[in-house]
């Protein structure tokens, strides 16, 4: 059984004031950042903040497995004793929060700790993140989200030891800081301002880290002697740490031919979405709308997924860009068939594309020449997009080509990926070059 720990927060700048919340969910078994929440909520009170903060962090991780066991964290001791049974819930705002909390897990699967303030920075910065988007007009958007490589720069510099024979801190996670939430970019950028002790250790300097920029047991001289050390390299590289260009990639709903799983490419008769593919496309334009961090929609210019473009289109009042970079493979003579059917008239031809990315369907396209046009696509979007977050209305082998570059996987892996009709992915571009798979394959818009 898997095991979530859930940590949770909200604020109020006036106690009754502008509030916000935020909540991450974290694997407990390896620490990994799973998914985070922040939404701005208006006027409202810390409690009434702390409590929604605690409803959407269960409901995050009930979206991942129902199942789970969730050890709830928060540093706000009502709602902790509240949730616990230990103290009466007397405040009408209250009650309801706190009865669908109670209603996302089973009392059985959820247990509660009180942790002071510094061990919730995570959530507690997804929660002003979310305040400070509202200050703007605006929703949190996790694509300018920086709250994770913040907690964990925070967590580094409070764990680093002191001393010039100080190694490395203890404790952190394997890989670099902040890279399952934003990539390499943040990660350059934690290392870009690391203190550089030399640990001598079987004739091997080692260098400890500290984040860039951090205050926190610092004193000024320290801090001059950092800014005055010789520029890092490698992977201590400065970063440009603007707001990346997030494609939001969407795979287009059903046609009478995805449920039969025949080849559906760009050469064949361009089928247009069933009954089942317009429902999903708006499911999903719906989703999207509640998100709200959709600036601009691209789509293949096959039928399907303008259909279901234009559908996301209405509900966001943009409009939507053609990329011929974006259409589907042209499966040539296989067009139409089931894999079966295609193994059965073209055995050698069948088991050479499986075998190589260079090796094309009978009068088709190979995987390498569809991974140089969504490349080539790519780079001009992410020129003409960049800083922000556009949808992509495309198909199955362009999207996994986009996750397998990103990944720098092998070409074999665009076998072992699994993308839905209407499934929603998203890869994060820096502009020094680095990306980040932040989503793969989200269907909960359907369910």
């Amino acid at each position: 059984m898997r095991e979530f720990i859930v940590e949770a927060d909200g604020g109020s700048r006036g106690n009754p004031g502008p509030a916000g919340y935020g909540s991450v969910v974290i694997d407990a078994a390896t620490g990994e950042t799973l998914m985070e929440a922040a939404e701005y909520i208006g006027v409202a009170t810390n409690n009434v903040a702390e409590y929604k903060g605690l409803v959407a962090g269960l409901k995050a991780a009930h979206q991942l497995d129902p199942a789970a066991t969730v050890h709830v964290r928060m540093d706000s001791k009502l709602v902790v004793e509240q949730m616990s049974g230990r103290w009466k819930i007397k405040h009408p705002d209250m009650k309801p929060l706190a009865a669908e909390a109670a209603r996302v897990f089973p009392s059985s699967q959820v247990t509660y700790e009180w942790i002071p303030r510094e061990k919730n920075k995570h959530a507690d910065r997804l929660a002003n993140e979310a305040m400070d988007a509202g200050k703007r007009g605006e929703q949190w958007s996790p694509s300018a989200s920086t709250a994770e490589f913040d907690a964990r720069a925070a967590r580094s510099a409070a764990e680093a030891p002191a001393g010039p024979l100080a190694g490395p801190p203890a404790g952190p996670p394997a890989g670099p800081p902040g890279d399952a939430v934003a990539g390499a970019a943040k990660a350059r950028a934690a290392l870009a301002g690391a203190s550089q002790a030399g640990v001598a250790q079987a004739g091997v300097a080692q260098a400890g880290v500290a984040p860039a920029g951090a205050t926190g047991g610092e004193s000024g001289d320290v801090r001059a002697a950092h800014n005055a050390a010789a520029p890092p390299v490698g992977w201590a590289a400065p970063a440009d740490l603007g707001a990346p260009a997030t494609f939001v990639l969407l795979r287009h709903g059903e046609t009478a031919l995805t449920p039969e799983k025949r080849f559906s490419g760009s050469g064949g008769s361009d089928p247009s979405l069933s009954d089942v593919g317009r429902e999903q496309a708006e499911r999903v334009a719906a989703a999207l709308a509640a998100r709200g961090t959709v600036q601009a929609i691209v789509s293949s210019p096959l039928k399907r997924c303008q259909e279901t473009a234009h559908t996301v289109a209405a509900r966001l009042g943009l409009d939507v860009h053609l990329e011929d970079g974006l259409r589907e493979t042209d499966f040539g003579a296989w067009e139409g068939l089931t894999f079966g059917e295609a193994r059965e008239r073209h055995p050698e031809e069948l088991n050479a594309w499986l075998a190589s990315p260079k090796a094309a369907p009978p009068g088709g396209e190979s995987f390498a020449a569809v991974a140089r046009r969504v490349s080539a696509a790519r780079d001009r979007l992410t020129s003409a997009y960049a800083g922000r977050t556009v949808l992509l209305v495309t198909h199955v082998t362009p999207i996994k080509t986009l996750v397998r570059l990103a990944l720098g996987a092998p070409p074999e892996s665009l076998f072992r990926m699994e993308l839905s009709a209407a499934s929603v992915s998203a890869v994060a571009y820096y502009a020094d070059g680095n990306a980040s798979l932040r989503l793969l394959n989200d269907t909960s818009h359907l369910r």
